[in-house]
């Protein structure tokens, strides 16, 4: 197996995939918008592009399984699955916001080895592979040098349907209004991440996330140099409903306004 071909046909088909979603939201038709739960909407765009993503990436690699957000395939893998979001920022999308995008991230057993995002509407490729440095469209990136979170830009997302830990989320936001550069709030959890892995943002914290949210962002963001963690500092932010990527200069201050403002159960 050549884990750099995989790679390259992977983003091969994600551009494809991409172009779809641009061409829709031209003339996309907000009748046909769903709710799978309160305030989580999907739309035949985002299913779609998860069956092209699930069919090309299953020919890519046959014997790899699937974590995809819309539930296309149930298949799993013994060594290899894909985690793909088909379109993060749905609620974006629907709004005509321009800020949306696909991520998709291979694992390997326990372990990210190739990451993706593509932000649509900029035409933005944001890609690492295990064993060389994060590119946006085939350039190096890389976190980050501030090294003050005085002077960062932080981005974040708001909670839309799970409003059990607002007051500490509130006092979080508090504390970094007054010693921050600002907060963003853009709506797409892996245009966030990719933005840290850039240097763009500083740093992004988010709860209430997905596995398809975060996997490919954020092996994006450390093979650029970041940090990614939960918000007590444990590395299983993949599935740990909650991240937190900065630049390595700024992580231990941030972690530490987390730590001493959110509770954990």
């Amino acid at each position: 197996m050549n884990l750099n071909n995989i790679h390259q046909e992977a983003i091969k088909l994600v551009k494809e995939v991409g172009e779809f979603i641009r061409h829709e939201s031209e003339n996309f038709n907000t009748d046909k918008v769903e709710h799978k739960g309160f305030n989580d909407l999907v739309s035949y765009v985002d299913k779609e592009a998860e069956k092209r993503l699930v069919e090309g990436l299953g020919e890519i690699l046959p014997e790899s399984g699937f974590i995809a957000e819309e539930g296309t395939s149930n298949k799993k893998g013994e060594e290899f699955n894909w985690i793909i979001d088909p379109l993060d920022g749905t609620t974006n999308f629907v709004h005509g916001l321009p800020v949306f995008s696909i991520s998709v991230a291979l694992q390997q057993n326990d372990e990210i080895v190739s990451g993706i995002v593509l932000e649509i509407n900029r035409d933005e490729c944001f890609e690492a592979v295990k064993g060389e440095s994060s590119k946006l469209n085939g350039k190096p990136i890389s976190v980050s040098k501030n090294i003050d979170l005085s002077q960062s830009l932080i981005a974040t997302g708001f909670p839309y349907n799970d409003f059990d830990k607002m007051d500490d989320y509130l006092s979080i936001l508090k504390y970094l209004m007054q010693n921050s550069h600002g907060l963003r709030r853009f709506g797409s959890a892996a245009v966030d991440l990719a933005y840290v892995a850039c240097g763009r943002y500083e740093a992004y914290f988010e709860y209430n996330l997905n596995a398809w949210d975060v996997a490919a962002g954020a092996f994006i963001v450390q093979q650029a140099g970041g940090k990614v963690s939960r918000f007590n500092g444990d590395g299983d932010y993949i599935f740990g409903r909650e991240i937190l990527s900065c630049s390595a200069e700024v992580y231990e201050e941030l972690l530490t306004v987390l730590q001493n403002r959110w509770k954990h159960n």
